[in-house]
């Protein structure tokens, strides 16, 4: 379904170009062939690869650390505090948006396998509880991800000259000239509005998640028995060396002084501009690696993590696809003065947030949304002076709100919870109703 709806907006954004964007009829044949053209030129932009690339190693590294025995240990060693809905709900939340603000593709799959965990105790001490509402829980990081560590557009606006790259078909050279040559994390994951929002969310969603599970009613528990490990084979030749304990260290280490070296070595003053999707998948590597302890286990847990990839890696070029015929036919000029015209210096970044919302329904992928997105939000917020930064997060906002309501993210967990969509649904669309309110102030008041 989410594959349909990319290529139902290819066609409609196909359709808005041709109509919108001033050819004659006289022209009309040849400007189809052009639109084409535009296209095919987005869809294999070799800068926006590498950004689908560097989303796809996000989710699946994030997915391999989560299957890491200290992960698993810890999410163990809390079940003893889930004796029922509502203190696991609470527990769950709490530690899930936690998780998803360093990492979401390690707070998806930490949901997932909590919630999962949850209802195998429950199961297992005869404790009744209502597990779709603990699968929600598990869910609840796609509250926070945009706006933390790991959120597509804020990441990518950390690298050096991406403003000037993605402008660059639509402005002239004084234009770019005007643009920052990136926005770090001080300006956007860091500043005192998302910082205030995320504590916000930290508080009021364990807390109202407690209080619908301490009235919910239980559910069954529909849950299939673990396959079981594969028995140890004798290790052979070079085979022992993906067993090795001692290389994989070896390796860590390499990668944790580059990390290192890079955070507060190279630079001549320390600042937050090295985060970026290398260094956090850097991060991501070395400490997959760790936890796991060989090659052997860590590869192995790549293996059970990369189908969930699948959907970045097909549905990105789509998504550059639209953004290749938008900014080279002028609709995002089109786009940019609708929202100049109905706006002003304080309802852009609100209806920033309304529309981003609206886009996340049928873009379901933070990086595709800010391919399609970004450029009307940073033309537009430039033609008004509002604060660009502070765009991107309204932006960020939308795309978090709706996850609730887009269930394209949730297969992950629906799959290893067991449980269906609707089974979840009525506790998330909760979430999200909260995600308004707590959203909108903060765009208000700061």
């Amino acid at each position: 379904m989410p594959f349909t709806i990319a290529i139902g907006l290819t066609f409609l954004t196909f359709l808005l170009a041709f109509l919108l964007t001033g050819h004659t009829i006289d022209y009309a044949p040849g400007y189809v062939i052009d639109l084409m053209e535009y296209w095919e030129g987005g869809l294999w932009n070799t800068k926006l690869l590498v950004f689908a690339f560097q989303m796809m190693l996000m989710l699946v590294l994030g997915h391999t650390l989560a299957l890491t025995r200290p992960v698993t240990g810890l999410i163990n060693s809390l079940l003893k505090y889930c004796t029922n809905t509502a203190n696991a709900a609470a527990i769950v939340t709490f530690l899930t948006l936690c998780v998803s603000f360093f990492n979401w593709g390690l707070g998806l799959i930490f949901g997932a396998i909590f919630a999962r965990k949850v209802g195998e105790y429950a199961r297992h001490h005869a404790l009744n509880i209502n597990y779709g509402l603990i699968g929600a829980c598990g869910y609840a990081g796609l509250m926070v991800w945009h706006g933390g560590l790991s959120g597509s557009s804020l990441v990518k606006i950390a690298e050096k000259d991406h403003l000037k790259d993605m402008m660059a078909p639509i402005y002239g050279p004084e234009q770019l000239a005007a643009l920052p040559e990136f926005i770090s994390f001080a300006e956007t994951v860091f500043s005192p509005m998302n910082i205030v929002v995320s504590l916000v969310l930290l508080a009021v969603l364990p807390l109202s998640m407690y209080a619908i599970g301490r009235k919910s009613r239980p559910t069954e528990i529909h849950l299939s028995d673990p396959e079981p490990d594969p028995a140890e084979q004798e290790r052979i030749g070079a085979e022992k060396l993906d067993h090795s304990s001692i290389l994989a260290y070896i390796t860590v280490a390499l990668i944790l002084f580059m990390a290192v070296y890079k955070a507060f070595i190279k630079p001549e003053t320390f600042s937050l501009a090295f985060i970026n999707p290398n260094y956090i998948n850097l991060l991501l590597l070395g400490l997959g690696i760790a936890l796991h302890g060989s090659f052997f286990r860590f590869l192995k847990a790549v293996d059970h993590a990369i189908a969930g990839a699948a959907g970045i890696l097909i549905q990105f070029p789509l998504y550059f696809g639209i953004m290749g015929i938008m900014t080279s036919s002028g609709l995002v000029n089109v786009l940019s003065e609708f929202f100049v015209h109905i706006s002003n210096e304080f309802t852009y970044p609100v209806f920033t947030f309304i529309s981003a919302g609206l886009v996340n329904v049928f873009v379901p992928s933070g990086g595709g949304q800010w391919a399609v997105q970004g450029p009307v939000i940073i033309q537009a917020s430039q033609n008004l002076g509002v604060d660009l930064p502070k765009c991107i997060m309204a932006m960020a906002y939308g795309d978090q709100l709706t996850n609730m309501l887009q269930p394209f993210w949730a297969l992950p967990l629906l799959g290893i919870t067991g449980l269906k969509a609707k089974d979840i649904l009525p506790y998330t669309l909760f979430l999200m109703l909260l995600g308004i309110v707590i959203f909108s102030l903060g765009l208000m008041i700061f």
